[in-house]
């Protein structure tokens, strides 16, 4: 099986590569998502990221001066998914008061119904368009490029180093802005950064690895942690171990089997998710015997 896999590497070496890297870097922004208790921001975000690039895909096909190309390309309608993603994130990702807290998730509600909705819509009449938007759905890591595993290398270095470089500040805007406040810190700041990044990861993740597979690295990795350690800093080394292991071994069960990988990822995060809780479940109730 995996020396299958291996003899594959010279043909699709750039989609496991990116697959890989995406884990990784969306595992480590999902631990400040999971730290806020906002786990459907995730699909809203998503969502939200599929309607842009099913809006640059409608005005590519509307485009007819000249620079045409251009409006058809990769990068525009990534660009487009990337825009809606931040968009999305500075609206559904904010402080989260107490008192506000109903209206904040259904906010979150609201964008991802409007962006599943309408993204449906404008790709309703495009043959071309409905291709790519089941391509998005399915999780079809296999058309990632060199470029594409730069991009994500690039943005996964970036997030270790500011992780590194500051998880204490980021931890205490995240789980306790009243405080973090208090202590001098810019929360409005931090989470205007935060937001930010979170969807340009998004975005672009969306656009090589689909919906499926985004979310997927985003919530099941630290939550699947969580379980597992106790203290806040081993997350942010067990959540992408868990996530960089498990997407290796799903590529191989995905070529071996002839799998979609990005489906297959998903599916084996949900199981190990399914034995960590269990597993932590069960501890709790012996815990209390």
């Amino acid at each position: 099986m995996i020396h299958n896999f291996l003899s594959s590497w010279s043909l699709f070496h750039n989609a496991y590569l990116s697959g890989w890297l995406i884990a990784v870097l969306l595992s480590l922004l999902g631990i400040l998502v999971i730290a806020r208790d906002q786990i459907f921001i995730g699909a809203a975000i998503s969502q939200a990221s599929l309607l842009g690039i099913a809006a640059g895909m409608w005005i590519g096909s509307t485009v007819t001066f000249d620079l045409q190309s251009w409006w058809r390309s990769d990068i525009f309608y990534a660009g487009m998914g990337g825009l809606c993603a931040v968009l999305a994130a500075l609206l559904t990702t904010g402080g989260g008061r107490r008192d506000d807290e109903e209206s904040h998730e259904a906010l979150t509600g609201w964008i991802f119904l409007s962006s599943a909705s309408f993204s449906t819509l404008i790709l309703s009449h495009s043959p071309h368009g409905r291709e790519e938007a089941i391509r998005l759905l399915s999780s079809t890591i296999i058309g990632a490029t060199r470029t594409d595993v730069w991009i994500f290398a690039i943005l996964t270095a970036a997030t270790a180093v500011a992780l590194v470089k500051w998880y204490r500040p980021a931890l205490l805007v995240v789980l306790d802005p009243e405080v973090a406040q208090a202590a001098g810190l810019r929360t409005k700041r931090w989470d205007t950064l935060f937001a930010v990044w979170l969807g340009v990861a998004v975005g672009f993740s969306i656009r090589v690895s689909g919906v499926v597979y985004t979310f997927a690295a985003l919530i099941l990795p630290p939550l699947i942690a969580k379980h597992l350690c106790r203290e806040a800093r081993s997350l942010f080394f067990l959540s992408p171990a868990i996530a960089l292991l498990t997407g290796m071994g799903a590529f191989v069960l995905a070529h071996h089997y002839d799998f979609p990988p990005g489906q297959m990822a998903a599916a084996c995060l949900s199981g190990v998710f399914a034995v960590t809780w269990s597993l932590h479940r069960l501890r709790a109730v012996l815990s209390r015997r």
